[in-house]
């Protein structure tokens, strides 16, 4: 059996972290969503078609033609024609049942295992809000009556997550599948097609979906993960001087110097240089090569990597992309003063963010100058910088990459 893995959108949403990357390729916990998501297939498929589009390049010279075992084809999906029409492109490949899912999101592999063995069917999971879901109704035995996207009357909480398992009988259904509102062929007209012409079912997640829709995620995302599934592992030189406390990974070739404090779940990477005098508190993943230096503290922050906060930097709530480097004394708010959740500007609209506290979202190579302070929720594009003593009060958008 092989899987096919959606990987060919363009994010704008998770701007600026998307503007140098597909989606696909964001860490957390220091491995890819796609490396995630491999991991979760091995033993359950034998391959898996790689459906690439946007900045696809990146995605094949990471992973090759194959990964822990598992042989990896690429379809190019030029145009950007849906869900269903990425499926399509992988007839060729595909000779039996397979697995099809969103290669944006994170999921559980017992849920995955699970799906596996079904016949035909689509993972789903049960949510207090679904209104910005395609949700599910079923029968008491499980078989799907309809799946509607994004309904204005709520009639179920079984929200469809994008992940489903097939027989190949499903291309023809494509074919036939009319274009939808947005002119693309769609997997959930799909599904409502094989739901009223066979035996279609739902498959109930028991763990988690990490669904990552904007920035922040990343970072809510890395939390539960540094929670609920890391195995740290100690790898790396720690001075008899420095603090470690909870449960802290540190990887082959990083130095702990002198006076750190680490307050765990926390994970570093390789070849990182981490203090004198520093504070690293519950929630930071560190990606390879990063610098966090004296008198810094982190909070709950994803750092990818050669990411450096080298002297006197407050980072909280935040995520900082490849290369950045904050000058000494910048700081990242993540509070609001009238403790109200966050908002934050996507695609020139203010969106609830849901988050009490959130700090900064830095792409790859930005600079900040000395004293900078950074107003919560605020995004900075890729190889942007500030000026010293410089408030960033509104995102510093920058050319498109």
């Amino acid at each position: 059996m092989k899987a096919v893995i959606m990987a060919a959108g363009k994010s704008t949403r998770t701007y600026p972290l998307t503007l140098t990357r597909p989606k696909a390729l964001l860490p957390v916990l220091n491995k890819t969503i796609l490396e995630h998501q491999l991991d979760a297939l091995v033993g359950l498929v034998d391959g898996v078609v790689m459906v690439v589009g946007y900045k696809g390049d990146m995605i094949r010279q990471r992973f090759g033609g194959g990964y822990r075992g598992l042989s990896i084809e690429y379809v190019e999906q030029v145009d950007q024609r849906g869900t269903g029409h990425a499926v399509l492109l992988c007839e060729e490949f595909i000779d039996g049942p397979f697995m099809a899912m969103n290669g944006d999101d994170l999921f559980d592999p017992a849920d995955l295992a699970r799906l596996a063995g079904a016949a035909q069917a689509a993972l789903v999971k049960q949510v207090d809000d679904p209104r910005l879901y395609g949700i599910y109704e079923v029968t008491p035995e499980g078989r799907v009556i309809r799946l509607v996207e994004k309904p204005k009357v709520i009639f179920s909480n079984l929200t469809n997550v994008g992940v489903y398992k097939f027989t190949p009988a499903v291309f023809d259904v494509l074919k036939r599948t009319p274009l939808s509102e947005r002119g693309e062929i769609e997997i959930t007209s799909a599904v409502q097609t094989l739901a009223e012409t066979s035996d279609f079912r739902v498959v109930q997640a028991e763990g988690y979906w990490l669904p990552i829709g904007y920035p922040w995620h990343v970072i809510d995302t890395n939390a539960y993960l540094l929670e609920n599934h890391f195995k740290p592992e100690m790898l790396g030189e720690v001075s008899p001087a420095a603090h470690l406390s909870g449960a802290v990974s540190v990887g082959k070739g990083t130095i702990i110097r002198p006076g750190v404090v680490i307050d765990g779940p926390v994970c570093i990477g390789e070849d990182c240089d981490i203090g004198p005098n520093c504070w690293l508190r519950p929630g930071c993943t560190i990606g390879n090569h990063c610098r966090v230096g004296h008198g810094c503290e982190i909070k709950n922050s994803v750092f990818l990597d050669y990411a450096k906060a080298p002297h006197l930097n407050y980072v909280g709530d935040s995520v900082l992309g490849e290369n950045v480097n904050l000058g000494c004394g910048t700081i990242t708010a993540n509070v609001r003063h009238d403790s109200q959740t966050h908002g934050s500007v996507v695609r020139g609209v203010l969106v609830d963010t849901g988050r009490r506290k959130l700090g900064a979202i830095f792409g790859d190579h930005v600079h900040t100058g000395i004293n900078t302070s950074v107003y919560p929720g605020r995004k900075l594009w890729p190889h942007t910088y500030t000026r010293p003593g410089e408030a960033v009060e509104r995102d510093i958008i920058g050319e498109e990459s």
